[in-house]
């Protein structure tokens, strides 16, 4: 069975920031077989640890710039302007890990949610609860069947966004 890690990251504090660690949280309770949830306000590079024990991975952010519910892609190693910073890219994130064990990153997608409002206090909007519910939805499918070939027809099939 493939060991999946499911990581949300965001700010519970500010809004629909809180939609990753929302998801995550939704997901863990559910306490599926081969899959481990995991979350923290923003991604640094002593995660790369995290992707040593897993077989795949699978990233939960909210966003304000995608479509609507959300969009799940797989990603790639990349150095980008965030490697030496405190708060990491999952691409970034991935390239760390590439440096570090001097070997490929496990298969590694992205899932956005879309979000709209991260204001400092306020709660999840509406319609990004709407949103979250899809998402919930798609990484429980998502879980049931993690095998590569399935997650990549996905893509396929779904673009853009997935309703």
């Amino acid at each position: 069975m493939v060991k999946l890690l499911l990581f949300g990251y965001g700010n519970p504090g500010r809004g629909d920031d809180a939609l990753g660690p929302e998801l995550i949280g939704c997901i863990a309770q559910l306490n599926l077989a081969g899959v481990e949830c995991q979350n923290d306000m923003q991604l640094q590079v002593e995660h790369v640890t995290d992707l040593a024990v897993c077989d795949q991975v699978l990233f939960i952010d909210a966003d304000i710039s995608c479509g609507e519910p959300c969009v799940f892609s797989e990603i790639l190693a990349e150095k980008d302007g965030s490697y030496t910073s405190h708060a990491m890219s999952p691409t970034a994130l991935l390239y760390a890990y590439q440096q570090v064990y001097g070997k490929d990153a496990p298969p590694a997608f992205l899932l956005r949610i879309r979000g709209y409002d991260f204001a400092l206090g306020d709660p999840l909007t509406e319609q990004a609860v709407t949103n979250l519910d899809a998402a919930i939805k798609l990484v429980h499918e998502l879980c049931m069947d993690a095998s590569l070939q399935r997650w990549r027809r996905c893509l396929v099939n779904n673009e853009d966004s997935v309703a």
